[in-house]
């Protein structure tokens, strides 16, 4: 393997065609600007395409009709962008059409700012759109997972027919860490898609379509599409635990803050406190069963979860752990980041209040 000192951003783009990303539309918006600038240069030398579109609204249609033809596709964006894309993410995701986004998140609503943020969780893992639909959410916690994951992302959509995105932030987008970066895909070794709408004589009539007016077809399809969702709870879920075996308290975080996160745990460990976490790596499917086997456990006495957020994630984590145990949040807004000592100070506030301190 050929290992590279990347950001994050151009980690996202490596993985995306070494796995045979041949189409890219996007539009300029900080903090992922890097990706449509990197996939600029980048794709031609592959014999791809890269379109600048003219709006957030064009890029994410571009990607409905490339990936509709069957071309692996991608389109990447930040808050108020992905919000322009919703509509169309919505069409693509009721044709059944598997493509990647990325998302790197702005700190806050409107326009927001460059720093590192999670606050659009919501809008990422409850569909985002109109209608009842899930993407496939992966969030990585360095560099080199922003590599792997979206190399991964392109097979786990085309297997499913689901959109995929990836999730990140300012941090993630801007950091710089060694990669080692997979071998180029074979464009021949992808399986050819018998549904996809690439032209030609001879061929059975194929139709890609999200035109649903008949109200029974259309309950058909939402209630298949949720039987998958489910599914994907067993066949997708992906989560890290961290010494949870004897913890007390566990903390949980996504992407990059889990890093810090679990620094904190060391530290806490350092001072005889029995401290553990949980990183969501799919933030959807959430791993909610992980959370509910932890709950079983009596040394286990109260969740943490700690996100750059007025509180998004905490929510699905307090439905997994179903009022079994205390969940506690902790945030930071606006793009400031905690340190490991602020989240173990919280940490230990949160046990002491437990125990009546």
């Amino acid at each position: 393997m050929t290992k590279k000192l990347l950001h994050g951003s151009e980690a996202i783009c490596e993985g995306a065609i070494r796995n045979g990303c041949r189409a890219f539309f996007g539009y300029p918006i900080t903090p992922q600007s890097l990706v449509p600038e990197y996939m600029s240069v980048a794709m031609p030398k592959v014999g791809g395409v890269f379109i600048q579109a003219e709006s957030e609204v064009s890029a994410i249609n571009m990607v409905h009709g490339a990936a509709g033809a069957g071309v692996r596709a991608m389109t990447s964006s930040s808050s108020p962008g992905m919000s322009l894309k919703m509509e169309g993410i919505s069409y693509i995701a009721c044709a059944q059409i598997p493509c990647v986004i990325i998302s790197i998140m702005r700190s806050g609503p409107g326009l927001g700012g460059i720093l590192p943020y999670q606050g659009d969780y919501f809008q990422s893992t409850k569909g985002g759109g109109h209608g009842d639909y899930r993407l496939i959410v992966l969030a990585p916690a360095n560099v080199q997972e922003a590599c792997d994951f979206t190399y991964q992302a392109f097979d786990i959509s085309d297997k499913y027919r689901i959109p995929v995105m990836i999730l990140g932030d300012g941090m993630l987008a801007q950091m710089m860490e060694p990669v080692e970066l997979p071998p180029m895909r074979d464009l021949n070794t992808i399986p050819k898609k018998d549904w996809a709408t690439d032209g030609g004589t001879g061929k059975d009539k194929r139709l890609v379509s999200s035109l649903r007016i008949d109200a029974n077809d259309m309950e058909t399809f939402l209630n298949s599409q949720q039987e998958l969702y489910n599914a994907l709870a067993h066949t997708e879920c992906r989560y890290e635990n961290y010494l949870v075996e004897d913890a007390e308290i566990i903390l949980t975080a996504y992407g990059p803050l889990w890093r810090i996160c679990k620094s904190a745990i060391d530290a806490l460990r350092s001072q005889g406190i029995q401290a553990g976490g949980v990183r969501p790596i799919t933030v959807f499917p959430f791993p909610t069963a992980n959370f509910k086997e932890l709950t079983k456990k009596k040394s286990i006495k109260v969740f943490l979860t700690v996100e750059l957020s007025l509180g998004q994630m905490v929510e699905d984590v307090r439905l997994a752990v179903n009022g079994k145990k205390p969940v506690e949040f902790y945030g930071r807004t606006g793009g400031n980041v905690p340190t490991e000592m602020e989240i173990a100070e919280k940490a230990v506030a949160v046990l002491n209040k437990l125990k009546g301190k």
